[in-house]
């Protein structure tokens, strides 16, 4: 997160403390003015390296952070909330990289064992202080059922960034995206930045299918709908397994026609993220490849035209 030079906190903290430095001596003592220029602009610059952001993430060290405040979307989804160790700290998370949360968790014959799992924060380093999880709890999951018996004041425990993808402006004209439940999250990070982009010149378009199998599932759908009327380069095609009588979106699994209808054509300058459920993604590269698009590999890097989360 960076700050105008000219913010208050700047010109309170720094520029009008140094300028009753020199001012007092140029008064006072005026041989030493250049003394004082100096003290000056030291104690700016020590001042300034203080107020900077400091990012948390460690990629090789688990660390706790506190469970603040937990908001229950249904009756198995919610976003948590976690604290940073200031309100100044950032997590340090790359657009598109996501952090792993490990947790010793019993097993069913008495033992002991550590479970990792993957997750990408709705929130970003815009928003100091904090970061926020949208996690769905399964019965049979791991890190997801501990997440759901989290109280307010407990700890996880978080290491990161981890991933091949990290999005930066214009880095392709056009993005198609494909995401099932709780795969949204990835996407939700990138269409973000690229709106907070937009007034530095980020043109990217994005073209995003949202597959769940009840109205009652679309995650987050008001934010999505929000941001698509704040950005008319934003689309999202929502796209469900059992829609309601007087539903308008699409029906059953994404197709390969639904590819064609509301996605970009294969190009070079064109990219297609994925994520979902393993089996949905692993479908989706093949009818992605059938449409024109460069073979996927089995682990995404970077420069890939189909890129899987």
């Amino acid at each position: 997160m960076s700050d105008s030079l000219l913010a208050k906190k700047y010109v309170d903290g720094i520029y009008i403390p140094a300028g009753l430095i020199v001012l007092g001596t140029a008064i006072l003592k005026r041989e030493f003015l250049h003394y004082a220029v100096l003290v000056a602009i030291a104690l700016g610059a020590i001042k300034f390296i203080r107020t900077q952001p400091k990012k948390v993430l460690k990629p090789d060290a688990f660390q706790e952070f506190e469970l603040k405040e937990k908001t229950i979307i249904s009756h198995n989804v919610a976003i948590y909330r976690f604290a940073l160790p200031s309100p100044s700290d950032i997590l340090g998370l790359p657009i598109g990289q996501h952090i792993s949360i490990g947790a010793h968790l019993p097993q069913p014959d008495g033992t002991t064992k550590e479970i990792v799992r993957s997750y990408t924060p709705v929130s970003g380093d815009h928003q100091p202080g904090y970061f926020d999880l949208l996690i769905k709890s399964y019965p049979t999951g791991n890190i997801s059922k501990h997440m759901a018996g989290l109280a307010v004041g407990q700890t996880i425990r978080v290491k990161g960034p981890k991933g091949a993808f990290v999005y930066t402006p214009n880095m392709v004209r056009h993005f198609g995206m494909i995401a099932g439940g709780t795969g949204i999250t990835p996407m939700l990070q990138v269409i973000r930045a690229i709106i907070r982009g937009r007034k530095a010149g980020d043109t990217t378009q994005v073209d995003l299918i949202f597959a769940n199998v009840t109205k009652e599932d679309i995650l987050l759908k008001e934010d999505l709908d929000a941001l698509t009327k704040e950005d008319k380069g934003i689309r999202v095609h929502y796209v469900l397994d059992k829609p309601p009588a007087d539903w308008q979106g699409g029906v059953g699994y994404v197709t390969g026609d639904m590819i064609t209808k509301w996605l970009p054509k294969p190009a070079e300058d064109v990219k297609l993220l994925l994520c979902g459920p393993p089996p949905m993604v692993s479908g989706l590269k093949k009818t992605a490849e059938a449409l024109g698009f460069k073979k996927a590999r089995p682990v995404s890097k970077l420069e890939d035209q189909i890129f899987a989360f």
